[in-house]
């Protein structure tokens, strides 16, 4: 996961906006680690549960990271009310879907898939990383 993010985050530019979906340890966050080495921002990246969004200064003169996490947010407008500067960032919003779209015109949709029965009670590092994900990337418009 972490090389496929470091991939993807090689393409983003300031102004991207990446929603990420999958279930508990489907590495969401891990993927983010590969983006931020990618993009070259200060470290470490970790899960935002808790904090909800995180922001990872570039190092070598490029877009900030924010890392956020809207699974504790309860709507739209509450993505909204962080005012995140967008433009000038990479945003990646971990359990985004249905709450992040309004953030730009056009983002990343990347839903993650874990395979049927892998453990979601264990710690992050209990969770087998090497099995294998499938993974769908898309890019989307919105339509207003």
């Amino acid at each position: 996961m972490e090389r496929l993010g470091h991939e993807v985050g090689t393409a983003l530019r300031a102004g991207d906006v990446v929603i990420l979906t999958g279930p508990l340890g489907a590495g969401k966050t891990t993927f983010t680690r590969g983006l931020a080495e990618a993009l070259g921002v200060r470290g470490p990246v970790q899960s935002p549960t808790f904090v909800i969004a995180r922001t990872h200064p570039s190092l070598v003169g490029g877009p900030a990271l924010v890392h956020m996490d809207a699974y504790r947010l309860g709507s739209a407008a509450e993505v909204d009310d962080l005012d995140i500067d967008v433009a000038r960032s990479v945003v990646v919003v971990e359990w985004g879907r249905g709450m992040a779209e309004e953030l730009a015109d056009e983002w990343w949709d990347i839903e993650i898939e874990r395979p049927i029965g892998a453990q979601t009670d264990a710690p992050d590092e209990e969770l087998d990383a090497d099995a294998p994900r499938v993974v769908t990337i898309e890019r989307r418009t919105a339509s207003r």
